[in-house]
C-alpha cells in the first residue's frame, strides 16, 4: 500500500507538471525543473499520509461524532498552510519558472495559501477515505482468513470424527471373531488374531490425524487384517494382492482400504458356504490412482451402505470434493468396490 501511496502522488506529480510545461512550452522552462518542482509538491501528501491515518485511527469518522469531525476539520485547516509553506517554499529554493517565480517568501505565501485551500481540504479528505477504504480491505481479507482456516479446521473435525467411527467399527468386528474363535477352543487362531490386531490398532493409533498415508502402508496393514479374517474362514478364504510397486509411493486418504476390505468379507466371503476370495488390483490411468476391491459375493439389489462404506465416500467427498469417484458394482463374477483418486506422491516417498 504504501508503495501504491507513492506512486500515486508521483504520478500526479508527473503529470502536473507535464500539463504545467506543456502550457508555457514557448517560454523556454526547464522540464526537468518543473516535474520535481510538482513532484515534491505532491510527495509532500505521502509523508502526510501516516499522521492523517493516526488521525483516523484517533478519531475514528465510522460512526461520526462531533468530537471527531471537529478534530479533522482542525487537522485539515492545519495542514493546509503547512503544505502551502513547503510549496512555497520549494517555488521560491528552485524557480521552476525562472523569472516567473516569486523571488521572496512572503510575497507568494498568502497568495498560494488562498489559492489552494480548498484543494488542499480536498486532499485530506482524499487521504482519510484511502485511509478507511484499505483499513475496511484489510478488516475484510482478515475476515476471508479466519473464515478459511474455520472452514479447514470444519473439514478436518469432520474427517476426524468419521474416522473415530471407522476404527471402533472394525475393532467391534474382529473382537467378535476372536470371541467366536476361543468359544470353539481354537486359542492359537485367537492370539494370532489379537496379535493382528494389535498392529492394526498401532497403525491407527500412529497414523491418527494424517489425513494421507503412502499405499504401500495401507496396502500392508489391509494385508494384515485379511491375514485375521483368514483365520476364522480358512477352509473357504482366499485372498491377493495385486498393485505394482511403481504405485505404492501414491498417496492415499488413511485407513481408505480396510473398510473396503472389510466390506468384502462380511458381505462376500462371511455369507457364502462355499470358497471365496478377495482380490485387490491398483493401476495408473493417466493421472489418477484406480484401486478395485473385488469379492466373490453378489450385489443385492437396492442395497444400503453400512457405517465403513458410508464413511469411506463421506472422507472420500471431504478430501477431494468431486475430484474422486467411488462405485460398487457387480463384475468380473462378483462385487467390485471401485475408488479412482487424483494421483498424487506420499510425502517422503520417491517420485
Amino acid at each position: 500500500m504504501w508503495i501504491l501511496s507513492l506512486s500515486f502522488w508521483t504520478a500526479l506529480g508527473l503529470l502536473c507538471g507535464l500539463q504545467i510545461w506543456i502550457s508555457m512550452i514557448t517560454h523556454g522552462h526547464s522540464l526537468l525543473r518543473v516535474l520535481a518542482y510538482q513532484v515534491l509538491i505532491w510527495n509532500a501528501w505521502f509523508v502526510l499520509s501516516p499522521l492523517i491515518g493516526w488521525l483516523a485511527r484517533r478519531y475514528p469518522l465510522m460512526p461520526p461524532t462531533g468530537r471527531a469531525v471537529v478534530m479533522h476539520a482542525a487537522a485539515a485547516l492545519a495542514i493546509a498552510p503547512a503544505h502551502s509553506a513547503w510549496w512555497t517554499m520549494l517555488l521560491v529554493q528552485m524557480q521552476p519558472y525562472d523569472a516567473m517565480s516569486a523571488r521572496h517568501f512572503g510575497d507568494a505565501y498568502g497568495g498560494i495559501v488562498i489559492s489552494v485551500l480548498v484543494l488542499q481540504l480536498c486532499f485530506y479528505c482524499g487521504v482519510l477515505v484511502a485511509h478507511y477504504a484499505v483499513e475496511y480491505y484489510e478488516k475484510y481479507r482478515d475476515r476471508e482468513r479466519v473464515a478459511a482456516r474455520l472452514e479447514v479446521s470444519l473439514s478436518e473435525a469432520r474427517l476426524h470424527a468419521l474416522e473415530l467411527q471407522i476404527r471402533p467399527h472394525f475393532l467391534f468386528n474382529t473382537l467378535s471373531s476372536i470371541s467366536a474363535l476361543v468359544r470353539i477352543s481354537r486359542q492359537r487362531e485367537a492370539v494370532t488374531m489379537i496379535a493382528g490386531l494389535s498392529e492394526l490398532l498401532r497403525y491407527s493409533l500412529d497414523h491418527a490425524g494424517a489425513q494421507r498415508v503412502a499405499l504401500a502402508a495401507e496396502l500392508a496393514i489391509t494385508e494384515r487384517y485379511l491375514e485375521i479374517e483368514r483365520l476364522r474362514f480358512p477352509d473357504r478364504m482366499a485372498f491377493e494382492i495385486d498393485v505394482a510397486d511403481e504405485l505404492r509411493g501414491a498417496a492415499v486418504p488413511t485407513l481408505l482400504l480396510q473398510p473396503l476390505a472389510e466390506n468384502a468379507v462380511r458381505h462376500g466371503i462371511a455369507r457364502s458356504a462355499g470358497p471365496g476370495r478377495v482380490a485387490i488390483r491398483g493401476y495408473r490411468a493417466g493421472g489418477r490412482l484406480c484401486i478395485d476391491v473385488l469379492n466373490t459375493g453378489t450385489l443385492a439389489t437396492g442395497y444400503r451402505a453400512g457405517v465403513g462404506l458410508r464413511n469411506t465416500m463421506d472422507r472420500l467427498r471431504h478430501l477431494y470434493g468431486a475430484d474422486h469417484s467411488f462405485e460398487l458394482r457387480a463384475g468380473d463374477g462378483g462385487v467390485i468396490a471401485s475408488v479412482s483418486l487424483p494421483w498424487t506422491q506420499a510425502s517422503g516417498e520417491p517420485a
